[in-house]
């Protein structure tokens, strides 16, 4: 029921959500944070939940699920973003300037972004439903309806909660913005029209349609492709006293070929450690005792994450349930069968 999630050093922590003393009923002595190794949020995070009840249970679902996407997408990598119990939930890497960190960012903001809409639609958070400005005639035979998912709020509550932690106005801080905004624009991106049909007998001569929230994974293939292509940027300085204090700090690209970043895409100013061997220093685990496949060329494969180190072969037994039967009503009986598994580890 712990979880810490860290934006450019300074953590905020969600503790035991689901427990009575988080429903905020005192706006004047809350204490969020339940566990004192943690900094309590910020205090316009708090005041962010106290005017949004109910929201305080969505952002920790949408953490959690962003954590989870974030483990898929790396899986077969020499990063599997890895995580810990502790405060530092990500470890080390969350203060360099690498892609890593980049898609961190940009995973966790777009959780909180994604599963703040969906609660809105549900109905669980008291200031916000469904969009219901997409109302009337939309095409020749459909027309809007229903309960659209509320990215907007989604959004909005995304840019003022998880934004509030940076500070600064040095590259670190221009980066995390940039690519916490870059994690909700994904999620507003790959919204889709859905629609129902009505008529006679499922004839479909009229539909009702409303906008869709992606399923996460969609979100997190998206932002995998642009861990891919990042753009390296440095520190734009426009150098001129009449331009904004926005328009006066911006990215550019570290090669000056390049196109700037757009607001979609990931962006980071330092190179990654190699992940291949542990380090104090970098907090990177290595990849010695990973399960990699002997028979794949790509990066899952033995000669790629085990980093040239060679690897060990060994076989396990594994018993599980097959050939199952249903019964009626209402039994399954199932074999026991025992397989051998042979697997390949990292030396």
């Amino acid at each position: 029921n712990t979880l810490a999630v860290n934006n450019s050093g300074r953590w905020w922590g969600i503790i035991n959500v689901a427990s009575s003393t988080n429903l905020l009923t005192d706006s004047k002595n809350v204490q969020l944070v339940l566990d004192p190794s943690l900094q309590l949020l910020s205090r316009k995070q708090r005041k962010l939940i106290r005017q949004n009840p109910g929201i305080l249970h969505s952002v920790s679902s949408g953490l959690l699920t962003a954590i989870k996407e974030c483990k898929w997408q790396f899986r077969n990598r020499r990063w599997n973003c890895p995580t810990s119990q502790g405060p530092n939930i990500f470890g080390k890497i969350v203060n360099r300037g690498c892609r890593e960190t980049a898609f961190i960012f940009a995973i966790t903001s777009a959780g909180v972004t994604h599963s703040v809409a969906r609660s809105c639609s549900e109905g669980s958070i008291e200031s916000c439903t469904c969009d219901y400005r997409r109302r009337g005639p939309g095409g020749p035979d459909w027309h809007w309806g229903g309960c659209s998912d509320n990215i907007d709020f989604g959004r909005l509550f995304g840019r003022e909660f998880v934004d509030s932690s940076e500070k600064g106005r040095d590259l670190r801080f221009l980066m995390n913005l940039h690519n916490n905004e870059a994690g909700r624009m994904t999620v507003f991106s790959e919204m889709r029209q859905e629609c129902k049909c009505h008529g006679m007998s499922g004839s479909c001569t009229v539909r009702t349609c409303w906008m869709r929230l992606p399923t996460f994974r969609a979100v997190g293939d998206v932002l995998k492709d642009r861990f891919d292509g990042a753009s390296r940027v440095i520190y734009g300085n426009k150098g001129s006293n009449r331009a904004s204090r926005v328009e006066l700090h911006h990215l550019e690209p570290e090669n000056p070929a390049h196109k700037p970043p757009s607001p979609h895409d990931l962006v980071y100013f330092e190179k990654s450690p190699n992940f291949c061997t542990y380090s104090g220093k970098t907090g990177t685990a290595g990849t010695a005792g990973r399960s990699c496949n002997s028979s794949s060329p790509g990066l899952d494969g033995c000669e790629l994450l085990c980093c040239g180190r060679g690897y060990r072969t060994r076989t396990q037994r594994v018993t599980e349930r097959c050939n199952c039967t249903f019964h009626w009503c209402c039994h399954v009986s199932c074999l026991n069968c025992t397989n051998t598994q042979v697997l390949h580890e990292c030396l």
